[in-house]
């Protein structure tokens, strides 16, 4: 499997715009995950974002928190993950990145951590609670096992902050376009559109951008303001909840098909 740089270089050439969808794992079980990642798969995702759960997910909103605590409750564990994780990633296409919580893997190990995903395939890591200033020793080692940690940038982030960012971030540079938590938002902030151009004037990275994306239109307005990927994760969580499996799964890939078609409609960087 492709790693995440190289896919994005790929991306790149093609002048196309990467969709990432994010999901959480064991919601509403973990036999439904696994078909949802093969559905992504299938209709257009280019990564995938795979949410460990977690008992106290600061960085996510109240969708993400109910589709967690459902997945804990049905004692949904990491190894339960990286067992479907082995059967379905060598059929997928698009690169799997994990997004967890920092104290999970200080649980393990960072070593430990790092050698069980990268045994499943995982190619990339979101840790939304890692310290900039403490994400040396997980990137370096990380780097050892054929996985790109991800870093965030907020709205909030000052121009220092966000050079070192640039700098440090593997794979590409996951831009945040809200203030807060996650979750689905009536409209996108303008100020994302200077914080992608504070970012392209001292990195050449790829630049994801995500949280309160949820709808064609804001994916079409980020991508012309020249964003290389948008992720797209409550509006995932929330439409795989919905009903029965069968009927979360259908509205998941009808989502994925409207997001692609959205984003696929131009190249990148035409319209401005």
């Amino acid at each position: 499997m492709t790693t995440i740089s190289n896919n994005f270089q790929s991306l790149r050439q093609r002048q196309q715009c990467a969709l990432i969808p994010f999901i959480t794992a064991g919601d509403p079980d973990l036999e439904t995950t696994a078909d949802a990642l093969r559905i992504l798969d299938r209709n257009g995702a280019d990564f995938i974002e795979l949410g460990i759960p977690y008992s106290d997910p600061l960085a996510d909103g109240p969708v993400i928190q109910a589709a967690a605590t459902r997945a804990l409750n049905k004692g949904t564990k990491l190894e339960q993950v990286l067992e479907i994780l082995t059967d379905v990633i060598p059929n997928l296409n698009a690169p799997i990145i994990l997004f967890t919580y920092y104290n999970p893997i200080l649980h393990r190990g960072i070593k430990s951590f790092l050698a069980l995903i990268a045994d499943v395939g995982v190619r990339g890591l979101v840790v939304p609670d890692l310290p900039l200033e403490e994400a040396a020793e997980l990137i370096q080692t990380a780097a050892s096992f054929g996985i790109e940690v991800i870093l965030l940038v907020a709205p909030t982030s000052s121009q220092d902050r966000i050079d070192a960012i640039a700098r440090q971030s593997q794979g590409f540079i996951y831009l945040v376009s809200v203030t807060g938590v996650t979750g689905m938002r009536s409209h996108i902030q303008n100020r994302v559109q200077h914080l992608l151009t504070d970012l392209r004037s001292v990195t050449d990275k790829p630049i994801g951008v995500g949280f309160g994306i949820s709808a064609p239109e804001q994916a079409l307005q980020v991508k012309k303001w020249g964003a290389d990927a948008v992720i797209v994760g409550s509006a995932f969580v929330k439409r795989l909840a919905e009903g029965s499996p069968t009927q979360g799964l259908q509205a998941v890939e009808q989502l994925c098909r409207e997001l692609k078609t959205a984003i696929s409609l131009q190249p990148v960087g035409l319209a401005k």
